[in-house]
């Protein structure tokens, strides 16, 4: 009995393959944006061949829902760790500081889909969007959770998250370092004074 357990609980080889297709599509479309990226891409550097994604996926908008779906969880799991790392009145300038480091700046692939892919959500496929959707609704919450007990924690979690993504899509979008790094320390300013 416990053998037949511990197979069920391995995932096979397929189930193997469709998690390395949807991380590696995860980091591609940040990379590259969900318009710069090809199934024969993906496949590619996932070391598998373009013939197999038939076998994982009904389309191209059913993979890169996987796609942002794992992008977003993985943006809140950074944030849950940060989290649980610090003390409840520092977690989210903790959060923020984060959000807005030097190391999140330069790895777009790895960092928050919400600021690289969201000026393209408006156009991409309802499966897309709603995986997109639910993932900032949980953002939103968990940010929310860290505000309980004030009256407007809903609003302020909004703002927050609002902020953090505009500030990074800004900094990002400029090719001068100085006004880069300005919008960075103008949030991060705003938010340790509110602390």
């Amino acid at each position: 009995m416990k053998q037949a357990m511990t197979k069920r609980n391995t995932p096979n080889r397929k189930e193997i393959t469709h998690t390395r297709i949807v991380e590696t599509a995860a980091r591609v479309i940040r990379r590259s944006g969900y318009d710069g990226t090809g199934v024969a891409d993906i496949m590619k550097e996932a070391g598998l061949t373009h013939g197999g994604f038939y076998a994982h996926f009904a389309s191209r908008d059913a993979m890169l829902a996987e796609a942002a779906d794992r992008a977003g969880a993985d943006t809140l799991a950074i944030a849950e760790h940060i989290f649980a790392e610090v003390p409840q009145d520092q977690a989210l300038p903790a959060l923020m500081r984060a959000y807005l480091s030097n190391e999140h700046m330069a790895n777009v692939e790895t960092g928050c889909a919400l600021a690289a892919l969201g000026s393209e959500m408006p156009r991409q496929a309802p499966e897309v969007r709603k995986a997109s959707t639910c993932r900032i609704k949980e953002m939103i919450a968990l940010i929310e959770s860290r505000l309980s007990g004030q009256p407007s924690a809903r609003e302020e979690a909004l703002v927050m998250l609002s902020t953090m993504v505009g500030t990074l899509l800004l900094a990002r979008a400029v090719e001068d370092p100085e006004l880069s790094d300005a919008v960075r320390q103008a949030a991060l300013k705003h938010y340790d004074a509110k602390a």
